[in-house]
């Protein structure tokens, strides 16, 4: 078996493109605002990626460089212009805590990332929709939908179904609220049995009855046996250190998708599994493009 490869790259332009339509389609031309301070390589790649990305679609972007301590005044004008429609963080700022202060001093209905606690909320009890009349989408965070999104595209799951991942088996290595969690989260309220692995150990999220919650719980299985039993792997450990997944430990037809800079997968995988994404990014930019115009249609809706 030798595995087949997605490019994210080819599975973003098919959603641009759906984008570009829409967006230019819009009585106002929708405006997002990139915020960065300080040096952070990866910080400025994810900022030109997203000036790609609105080029593509007819976002017009502005990115502001500013210092941390003025990071908050910042947000506060942005979240009071009604021509700025979406409101885009590039982390860190401080590199510790306050950065989570940071997140949750967006606007909700422009936080593009979908990282405000508000929305957390919303992802973390299941509620889908913010309106009474379910016609006001909830936003999920950037990086766990591209990577559903790419798992739809294995076409692992039918997203039309009421539980798409009804009965598959996930084993996630990253735990971070910001990706790790949110996505084991989001797999768990589609039906998946979710095992999540970080520094702290493994947690087992399990589905809720009919449309409630998930449910998270203690577990001791291990990494060896996580893995012979997963349909799906998903890693994002961001180092050098971690043991690479090797084809031994993975259940035949597996899907592979990782989403760190580092490699944590052996190359020898794509002899095993089934399909294998190597990377992320672009559909993490595009998912925050499909958000600002969700964000517009939600506060016109």
């Amino acid at each position: 078996m030798t595995a087949t490869i997605i490019d994210p790259s080819a599975v973003a332009t098919e959603f641009r493109n759906s984008l570009r339509k829409e967006i230019a389609a819009l009585p106002t031309p929708l405006r997002l605002l990139g915020l960065i301070s300080g040096q952070s390589g990866p910080a400025h790649t994810y900022a030109e990626y997203t000036r790609r990305g609105c080029e593509e679609v007819g976002v017009s972007f502005e990115l502001k460089n500013v210092a941390r301590l003025e990071a908050e005044a910042s947000v506060a004008a942005a979240n009071a212009d009604p021509n700025v429609h979406g409101v885009l963080i590039y982390y860190p700022v401080f590199g510790t805590e306050q950065d989570q202060y940071l997140r949750d001093s967006v606007d909700p209905g422009k936080d593009i990332e979908g990282l405000h606690s508000f929305w957390s909320r919303c992802l973390y009890e299941n509620r889908r929709f913010i309106d009474a009349a379910q016609t006001k989408k909830a936003i999920l965070p950037c990086t766990p939908l591209a990577i559903l999104k790419l798992l739809e595209a294995a076409q692992v799951f039918d997203p039309s179904a009421p539980r798409p991942l009804e009965g598959r088996r996930v084993c996630i290595f990253n735990r971070s609220e910001v990706v790790g969690r949110p996505l084991a989260s989001m797999l768990a309220n589609d039906g998946a049995e979710v095992v999540s692995f970080d520094i702290d150990g493994p947690l087992s999220f399990s589905p809720g009855a009919g449309r409630a919650a998930h449910t998270v719980h203690e577990t001791n299985i291990d990494r060896q046996a996580a893995l012979a039993q997963a349909d799906i792997v998903v890693t994002g450990v961001p180092s050098r250190s971690f043991e690479r997944i090797a084809a031994r430990e993975l259940r035949p037809g597996a899907v592979c998708v990782n989403f760190s800079t580092f490699a944590n997968f052996e190359s020898d995988v794509r002899e095993t599994a089934r399909v294998f994404v190597p990377r992320v990014g672009p559909m993490t930019v595009t998912m925050a493009l499909r958000n600002t115009l969700r964000l517009y249609q939600n506060g016109r809706g």
